[in-house]
C-alpha cells in the first residue's frame, strides 16, 4: 500500500473485534514507533503493551472507559530529561508524537484500528501502569481488528492553510 494511501484509509476507531492481535504486528508497529525522529536522536520513549484485562479495565477508568474493550492498548511514555527544552517548548511531546504517528500508521497498514488518546488523567492512569513519577504518560491508542467503518471526516483545502513566505 502506498504512503499516501495508509494516511487516507486512517481513521480513529472506537470499537473493536475481541481477534487477538498477532505479535509480529505489534512488534512491526513497535518498530515502526522506534525508527522515528527524535530531538537530538534522544529516543526519550517507552512503550507499554497491555494486554491483560485487569490492567486494561484499571488504565479505561483514568479516562476513556471503551478502550478496555480492544485486545491491545500501547501506552507511550516519555522522560522529559531527555529531549530537549527551549523557551517554553517541551520537544518530548513532539517525540512521542512522531512516534506514534509512525506507530499508527504502520497498524493502518496492516489492517488494524488505533484511535489516539491523550485525554486521561494522567496520575491515576500511571499508577495502573506503574509509571515512575518523573515519567510523562503522553498518549494511548487502543490497536485491533475495527469492528466499524468510520467515513472520512472533511478536510480544509490544501489552500487554506498554506502560505508562501510570510503568514497570511
Amino acid at each position: 500500500m502506498e504512503l499516501m494511501d495508509v494516511i487516507r484509509q486512517r481513521r480513529s476507531i472506537r470499537r473493536y473485534k475481541s481477534d487477538p492481535v498477532p505479535e509480529d504486528d505489534i512488534e512491526y508497529v513497535l518498530e515502526a514507533a522506534r525508527l522515528a525522529p527524535s530531538w537530538a536522536n534522544s529516543q526519550c520513549w517507552k512503550f507499554i503493551v497491555i494486554k491483560d484485562e485487569t490492567v486494561k479495565q484499571e488504565l479505561a477508568k483514568a479516562g476513556n472507559g471503551w478502550i478496555a474493550q480492544a485486545p491491545v492498548i500501547i501506552a507511550a511514555c516519555a522522560d522529559p530529561t531527555k529531549s530537549g527544552v527551549k523557551g517554553d517548548q517541551q520537544y518530548y511531546m513532539l517525540d512521542i508524537g512522531i512516534a506514534m504517528e509512525h506507530l499508527i500508521l504502520a497498524a493502518t497498514e496492516r489492517g488494524l484500528g488505533t484511535c489516539w488518546i491523550g485525554w486521561f488523567e494522567e496520575k491515576p492512569a500511571k499508577k495502573a501502569l506503574g509509571v515512575p513519577e518523573e515519567i510523562r504518560l503522553v498518549a494511548t491508542t487502543p490497536l485491533g481488528y475495527p469492528d466499524e467503518s468510520p467515513k472520512s471526516r472533511g478536510r480544509k483545502e490544501l489552500e487554506e492553510i498554506t502560505s508562501f513566505d510570510k503568514y497570511e
